[in-house]
C-alpha cells in the first residue's frame, strides 16, 4: 500500500466509522475483525428468543466476548444501562469460555466518566476477567494493519501512486469536459488567504497529502490550458470552484469532512490562473 491509498483509505475508514450506526456499526466492526483474526474471531448474530446472549462477536483465541454500541445519539443513562445489562448478561451466559470483555463504540471523543467508572467497577468485582473498550482509535489501528486486498474487500478499491502516474494528456481530457459543463452558482466569490496556507483553510495533513498527491501530475493540466484555444476557459473553471466553496461555507461545511463532498473537489494551480499569480480561490 503506497502512500496515495494509504491516505485514502484513512478517510474510507473514517466515513464508514461516522456513518454507520446500531447494526450496521455491528456489521462493519464483525468484518473488519473478521479479517484481522480470520478462523479466530467469531460474529454473533440474534437467534430467536434467545437472542445474542449479549455477545456480537467472540475471539475463540483469548475468550473474548465483544458488545457494540454504535448508537447514533449517545446519552449517559443509556449508555450505562447497556454497560451493565451486557456485561451481566454476558458474565452469566459465557461463563468461564469469557476471560475478557469488551465494550465496542462509536464515541470517539472517549466515553463520559460515569461510564469510565462503571468499568472500574466491574473490574474490581471480576478481578479474573480482562475488561476494555474498543473505538476509533484501536480500530484505526487494526484497519489500517490489513493489506490491501482486505481494504478493497471492505472499502472498494482506490488509485495507487502507479495509477496517477500512468494518467496522460487524453485520460485526463474527459475530466476537463466534465468541468466545463459544470454550471456555477452566480453568487460573488469571497476574499481568501492563499490556499496553499493550509492551516489558514482548516486542512488537515491528510487534506494536504491529497493535494501534495493531486500536484504529481499538475504539468498535464498546465499542458492542457496552454494548448486550450479559449484562454479564458481555466479562470471560468476556477469562479465555478470559487463558488462551490462560498457555497458550501454559506451552509456551513466545514473543510475537510468526510461526509461532506467538498473534499473530493480539487483543482491544481496549473490549472488556474488565479492561483498562479498568487490570487484567492476559496474563503476562509
Amino acid at each position: 500500500m503506497d502512500d496515495l491509498q494509504r491516505i485514502i483509505y484513512r478517510h474510507l475508514f473514517r466515513i464508514a466509522f461516522l456513518e454507520n450506526k446500531g447494526a450496521s456499526f455491528e456489521t462493519m466492526f464483525s468484518r473488519i475483525m473478521a479479517h484481522a483474526h480470520p478462523g479466530d474471531f467469531e460474529p454473533v448474530r440474534p437467534y430467536g428468543k434467545l437472542g445474542d446472549l449479549k455477545c456480537d462477536g467472540y475471539r475463540a483465541s483469548d475468550k473474548t466476548v465483544f458488545q457494540c454500541y454504535g448508537p447514533s445519539t449517545h446519552t449517559l443513562d443509556k449508555l450505562l444501562a447497556k454497560m451493565r445489562r451486557d456485561f451481566t448478561g454476558a458474565v452469566e451466559h459465557w461463563g468461564p469460555r469469557m476471560e475478557r470483555w469488551s465494550l465496542v463504540h462509536n464515541a470517539d471523543d472517549g466515553l463520559p466518566a460515569p461510564a469510565t467508572q462503571l468499568l472500574a467497577d466491574f473490574r474490581r468485582d471480576h478481578p479474573t476477567l480482562d475488561l476494555g473498550q474498543m473505538a476509533w482509535a484501536e480500530l484505526f489501528d487494526i484497519v489500517m494493519g490489513l493489506t490491501i486486498l482486505q481494504l478493497e474487500d471492505l472499502f472498494g478499491s482506490v488509485p495507487s501512486q502507479r495509477t496517477m502516474t500512468a494518467l496522460d494528456f487524453e485520460a485526463l481530457r474527459p475530466v476537463i469536459n466534465s468541468i466545463q459543463r459544470m454550471e456555477p452558482n452566480n453568487d460573488p466569490p469571497l476574499t481568501a488567504p492563499s490556499p496553499t496556507k493550509i492551516s489558514a483553510n482548516d486542512l488537515s495533513d491528510d487534506a494536504a497529502g491529497m493535494l501534495r498527491q493531486g500536484r504529481r501530475r499538475e504539468p498535464l493540466v498546465k499542458d492542457f490550458f496552454g494548448r486550450y484555444p479559449d484562454p479564458s476557459f481555466a479562470e471560468e473553471i476556477a469562479q465555478g470552484f470559487r463558488d462551490r466553496y462560498a457555497a458550501l461555507r454559506r451552509d456551513g461545511v466545514t473543510a475537510w469532512r468526510p461526509r461532506q463532498s467538498s473534499w473530493r473537489c480539487r483543482i491544481s494551480r496549473a490549472a488556474c490562473p488565479a492561483l498562479r499569480q498568487g490570487r484567492p480561490l476559496c474563503s476562509q
